[in-house]
């Protein structure tokens, strides 16, 4: 082994200019938005924001896009393994985030409001029906995480056709769920600055809406990977961690569901 072999596993990347355009690009978005909300020129002032939210996606196209060019010659088993360490603790901080929002609910119809004092949900607040559309959307979800484990067996089978019809039927599902639930807040009878109850309420619907967002665009990008056979069966944790990601939103759902929507609606 000469001096300028690698001697272990592990991938060092090289210098990139990312970290720096992605922070300075955050920065631009979170500094525009304060603008934004301050001025008196409001669509005017958020051209500052927009640039930011425009090196934002940039960065996030050319970034990923390095990391899919590398995976396929310094993504070894052993890489694989700290990436699995990275997505799993990646998960654990979105399971605490959510347990905010789920606190701030409780903590609002257990300690604030009491029964024969005040009322959970507020007096005059119309709740949304569980079993129309969030009992629908409810579906949806169950069924996409059935078609998007039909696509990882087809991968880890060989069968090209079962991975691709999968992950478009899941991308598929999760474009459905946004546009219903786009649907029911345009009809919902409370705004978000109602009162505790809607802005719970909104707060945790909506930051799960924006996971599925993301997730959709995550098997979106598996989904063009697969067309192009850019996974094989013992190489694609990528296809892996999009779909830990999404039945982590489909698990969550079902306790909003459940908690925010069945119990907190009565």
């Amino acid at each position: 082994m000469s001096d300028h072999a690698q001697k272990h596993p592990f991938h060092l990347v090289d210098p990139s200019p990312w970290p720096l355009v992605a922070a300075a690009s955050a920065g631009l978005f979170t500094g525009g938005m304060v603008m934004f909300m301050h001025s008196d020129r409001a669509p005017a002032d958020f051209w500052l924001a927009a640039i930011g939210i425009a090196g934002i996606l940039f960065v996030m196209f050319r970034w990923w896009s390095n990391v899919i060019s590398e995976s396929h010659i310094y993504h070894n088993k052993v890489v694989q393994i700290g990436l699995r360490y990275g997505m799993s603790l990646f998960i654990a901080s979105e399971v605490m985030f959510f347990v905010a929002f789920f606190w701030a609910f409780f903590h609002n119809a257990f300690v604030i409001f009491s029964p024969g004092v005040t009322e959970w949900p507020p007096a005059g607040v119309e709740v949304l029906d569980p079993w129309d559309l969030p009992f629908l959307n409810t579906l949806i979800l169950l069924l996409s995480g059935c078609t998007l484990t039909w696509a990882h067996h087809g991968l880890l089978e060989g069968k090209k056709k079962d991975l691709v019809q999968g992950l478009a039927l899941t991308v598929g599902l999760g474009v459905i769920f946004l546009f219903l639930q786009a649907y029911e807040y345009s009809h919902a009878a409370f705004g978000f600055s109602d009162n505790i109850y809607s802005s719970t309420f909104y707060m945790a619907t909506g930051f799960h809406g924006f996971h599925v967002f993301v997730g959709t665009v995550f098997l979106a990008v598996c989904l063009v990977r697969a067309i192009k056979d850019g996974f094989t069966p013992d190489h694609h944790f990528g296809l892996e961690a999009a779909a830990w990601y999404w039945h982590f939103v489909d698990v969550v759902w079902l306790f909003l569901f459940f908690a925010v929507y069945i119990w907190g609606g009565e």
